[in-house]
């Protein structure tokens, strides 16, 4: 029997990959940095790593074997692990970065796979596809959010190359502005689901009902709070900001083991526990 990796959303999460912010550099792609740029802020990197280390203990804490990567000046972006690919239980799938900024990550990260054993068996070679984009609706099929960084061709290339292994891959097409799908839409438990309803197709919300999916709406100016952007721990814990209180009381309401970590100036980088976090193995 070959090793499962991530099988879906929410089994137990027991391996991620990550990268401190120690290097991290603000860049204006996208619409919660432009804001903060705009205003004169700057990185102030000493505390964002103190918040990401706060991240990693919970982690920790709660039984994920942490895997770092070693962060590099020359990568200002490297601290959202999440992009640059995505992993199914055969192993991972190779993204293809939109930005110049980024596409410089790819062969750290894959240099990485490897050293800790996961193979790669998708590689996106046309048009564009990040991992904040993916999400395993169950263990057959995929989404893929169209929304800024991840495209049409993008989503058929990789479409073509994961059928060989009985997935079906379906399009979110959302407003450009909201970055990723994982902005606007998070897997919290087993059929359980946050969703800023007003910012997703009729069509994806829709198959999430045929599902079964239990949908917890999240208000549309949540958004660029990270309102959406937790991280499934599996048996009914989710990883969430302290901040955002409206969403982890709703999650809470609903029988949720809420943990909630202090992150502010991370944030200002455009990405929350859910960017930063590439998950290796969910058992």
């Amino acid at each position: 029997m070959s090793e499962v990796f991530v099988s879906n959303a929410t089994n137990v999460l027991k391996k991620v990959l990550v990268c401190s912010p120690k290097y991290y550099v603000f860049n204006a792609i996208n619409e919660i940095t432009k804001s903060w740029m705009e205003k004169g802020e700057t990185e102030q990197n000493d505390l964002m790593v103190k918040e990401w280390n706060e991240l990693m203990d919970a982690y920790r804490a709660n039984g994920v074997e942490v895997v770092e990567m070693t962060p590099d000046p020359s990568m200002e972006v490297q601290t959202f692990a999440r992009d640059f690919g995505a992993c199914v239980k055969e192993g991972a799938i190779i993204g293809k970065f939109r930005h110049p900024a980024r596409q410089v990550e790819t062969a750290a990260y894959e240099a990485k796979l490897k050293e800790i054993g996961v193979p790669v068996i998708a590689r996106c070679n046309a048009g564009c596809f990040e991992g904040g984009d993916f999400w395993m609706i169950d263990e057959h099929t995929l989404a893929f959010g169209e929304v800024d960084r991840t495209d049409q061709a993008g989503i058929a290339n990789l479409r073509e190359q994961l059928a060989k292994f009985g997935y079906t891959v379906v399009g979110v097409p959302c407003p450009p502005a909201n970055l990723h799908l994982d902005m606007v839409f998070n897997i919290v438990a087993e059929k359980t689901c946050i969703a800023a309803v007003d910012e997703l197709p009729y069509n994806f919300i829709q198959m999430l009902k045929r599902r079964n999916f239990e949908i917890i709406p999240v208000e549309s100016e949540l958004v660029f709070k990270h309102g959406c952007n937790v991280q499934a721990l599996g048996e009914g814990k989710v990883l969430a900001i302290k901040n955002n209180k409206s969403v982890n009381d709703k999650m809470k309401a609903i029988g949720l083991d809420v943990i909630e970590v202090d992150l502010c100036q991370i944030l200002k980088a455009g990405g929350g526990p859910h960017c930063m976090t590439f998950p290796v193995q969910r058992a």
